[in-house]
């Protein structure tokens, strides 16, 4: 009869882990690779998600999204919001550098910045759809300053996905403003008195002693931005639902996949952008391997 007290320490451990581990795997297993391993399946077929039947169309897919202006849009509107993310990041790296030193009220506009971070991205769509809308909230503000004839912020497709941006813009600002004012809080203060003494001014502090120590999480921050430019959906789905030139590729995948029922050409579209966020990955690891 089986014993595990039969075996030696080492085995033990080992049976120990194995039985620990097997469900874990097995819902991994079952739950994610499998379901990975059919998309990239019914990628190279036109199959309905209900039909039984489907036949293979090899990469016909494929050169469909990179040739098909509906389909390849949503990469184009990437660019407003990839643009966007820089403006973000600089927004939060001036704000974390005046909160990380001693200001009067620091912690109350910690928290202001961060409390849009704390809500749901469907909150923040229908708060900024209300915004935007005419005669909505940015057009009152705008009508006190003699701005009689503001343009229809979600109307024009010339700034439709600036106005989507902007939304975007005020509801990551705050995460990536506490990523950096705990970089900056981990710069050690003897560096900023031996500046002071030196004659540095903030300017100089920020430019030679800040700067130069977080550049690896600032780094990181704009890798994370690209992946993150790359699939917006919360906000423009909520506020336009894609529509006057304010079609996302995650918003184009899911019309594509569940209200026209082409299962294969979204599974095409879910491949495509998961080799995206699988680049950007192997960038962001490689950026962390050479700083080692």
């Amino acid at each position: 009869m089986f014993r595990l007290s039969n075996l030696s320490y080492r085995a033990q451990r080992i049976v120990i882990i194995a039985l620990f581990s097997i469900i874990p795997i097995m819902l991994l297993v079952t739950f994610s690779y499998i379901p990975v391993l059919g998309m990239f399946k019914y990628s190279f077929t036109d199959w309905n998600g209900l039909s039984p039947t489907y036949n293979w169309v090899g990469f016909d897919n494929f050169i469909t999204i990179f040739t098909d202006e509906k389909y390849y849009e949503g990469f184009i509107n990437s660019i407003y919001y990839f643009l966007g993310s820089f403006v973000q990041l600089a927004i939060a790296l001036y704000f974390a550098t005046i909160l990380s030193f001693a200001v009067r009220g620091r912690n109350f506009f910690k928290g202001v910045f961060f409390f849009p971070s704390m809500i749901n991205s469907v909150a923040v769509g229908l708060i900024f759809l209300f915004f935007f809308r005419p005669e909505g909230t940015l057009d009152t503000i705008l009508s006190f300053m003699g701005i009689t004839n503001p343009p229809k912020w979600l109307l024009n497709p010339d700034i439709i996905n600036i106005s989507l941006v902007g939304a975007s813009v005020w509801r990551y600002l705050g995460f990536n403003l506490i990523l950096m004012i705990g970089a900056i809080s981990s710069v050690p203060s003897d560096l900023y008195e031996a500046a002071e003494i030196d004659g540095a001014n903030r300017w100089h502090q920020f430019r030679y002693i800040i700067l130069p120590s977080i550049r690896r999480i600032v780094a990181i921050t704009v890798i994370l931005s690209i992946s993150g430019s790359v699939a917006p959906f919360e906000i423009p789905y909520i506020m336009t639902g894609g529509s006057n030139g304010s079609n996302t590729f995650v918003i184009q995948t899911v019309t594509t996949t569940f209200k026209y029922n082409k299962y294969g050409m979204g599974s095409a579209m879910a491949v495509v952008l998961f080799l995206i966020v699988i680049l950007v990955t192997l960038i962001q690891k490689t950026f962390i391997k050479e700083e080692k």
